[in-house]
């Protein structure tokens, strides 16, 4: 079973920025779709950016201009860039693989075991 890691996550002020990694056990980000998903407590779990192996991009309203997913091959990373942070991004972050070209939620994913999150808190 391919082992996802995220990190990056942290505690940080309306407005402010920070960027997510994400690797895992296997060499998979160049061959697949690759997104980044958040849980909020209460709430289900929502594909927010997602990446193809073709270079597309896409993401949900309410991060579109904000965040922006990019992957580095060579170290089998994916990355998540994010500015103008907001306290409703507060939430644990995710990647994994989509398992259909959607965002928002109700988006599956391929791999039943979720690596362990990243905290992002947004809060003054």
């Amino acid at each position: 079973q391919v082992q996802l890691m995220e990190s990056g996550g942290g505690l940080v002020q309306p407005g402010g920025s920070l960027r997510l990694s994400c690797t895992a056990s296997e060499t998979i980000f160049t061959s697949y779709p690759t997104g980044w998903y958040r849980q909020a407590p209460g709430e289900q779990r929502e594909l927010v950016a997602r990446l193809t192996a073709g270079g597309f991009r896409e993401y949900v309203d309410s991060v579109q201009g904000r965040f922006t997913i990019s992957r580095d091959s060579a170290k089998n990373m994916v990355y998540l860039q994010m500015k103008n942070l907001r306290p409703e991004d507060t939430a644990t972050y995710y990647c994994n693989l989509p398992r259909q070209p959607c965002t928002g939620f109700g988006c599956e994913a391929v791999f039943g075991s979720w690596g362990q999150g990243t905290q992002v808190t947004v809060s003054s």
